[in-house]
């Protein structure tokens, strides 16, 4: 197997100990080592099958470990629930798009920034006056290239432009890692390469952990990748090394 590459005097910003995850006889996830390092680009790949949603949600803490632990800076995190890790600096994805149709961008934007908040709203005082929130709505969508559309109702968006609108509400928590899980399901070619392309506008600091099968976007968007097969970590190494792996095109092609 292909050794990791460490950044040297660099902390890693998501450290897994020999992770591991059972139902019952079923082995889902075994002993997996990984570590992302800030401003890291790394995918997860492998077959139907493999581990790799059971394996981000022990990351996310969907799931409770059978084994090993979970580092968020450092920090063992293992045993916290979902939102603490949100709060230390983690935000997930899912495959599944889950916006309100009705509303315009902008108001998706806001209830995700609101939904992170401990605030106490007044139901006869206008959201337009909680500044803070627009302002920050407003910073998020420039940042991202939707600002000219904050007005437009979520429904009248493009599935690839819907999926992307997820990703920003997944930036709302102001995270230090992004998991992905799987942002171009479901895509067309053309709303494949425009994922691609946003992913690679994003934050140049912020850790990008995603779970992709469509590996035109893997090998556009990452610098490494780690490659699940039976809940087992089989290989991993740069986008190049794992391009030209004879065990990866066995994995995938059942040829050697």
């Amino acid at each position: 197997m292909t050794q990791p590459i460490e950044q040297s005097g660099s902390s890693p910003v998501l450290e897994l100990k020999g992770l591991s995850k059972s139902f019952g006889g079923l082995d889902a996830v075994q002993d997996v080592n990984l570590k992302v390092f800030p401003g890291d680009r790394r995918a997860i790949i492998g077959p139907n099958g493999a581990g790799k949603t059971t394996l981000f949600n022990l990351v996310t803490g969907v799931y409770p470990a059978t084994s090993g632990q979970v580092l968020l800076f450092g920090r063992d995190i293992t045993g916290w629930p979902s939102h603490r890790r949100t709060a230390l600096g983690m935000a997930r994805t899912f495959q599944v798009t889950s916006l309100f149709p009705k509303l315009t961008v902008l108001d998706n934007v806001l209830l995700a920034i609101s939904g992170l908040r401990k605030m106490k709203f007044v139901m006869w005082r206008l959201l337009s006056s909680y500044r803070d929130l627009y302002d920050k709505a407003h910073l998020l969508l420039e940042s991202v290239g939707y600002a000219d559309r904050k007005h437009v109702e979520v429904r009248n968006l493009s599935h690839g432009e819907q999926r992307q609108i997820e990703i920003v509400l997944g930036l709302a928590s102001d995270p230090k890692i992004l998991l992905l899980d799987e942002p171009a399901a479901g895509l067309a070619s053309g709303e494949s390469r425009e994922m691609a392309e946003f992913l690679k506008q994003l934050d140049p600091g912020l850790a990008i952990l995603l779970i992709e099968h469509d590996m035109d976007v893997v090998f556009d968007v990452v610098d490494h990748i780690t490659v699940l097969q039976f809940g087992k970590l089989v290989e991993e190494g740069t986008t190049a090394q794992i391009r030209h792996s004879p065990k990866v095109r066995e994995i995938y092609l059942g040829t050697g």
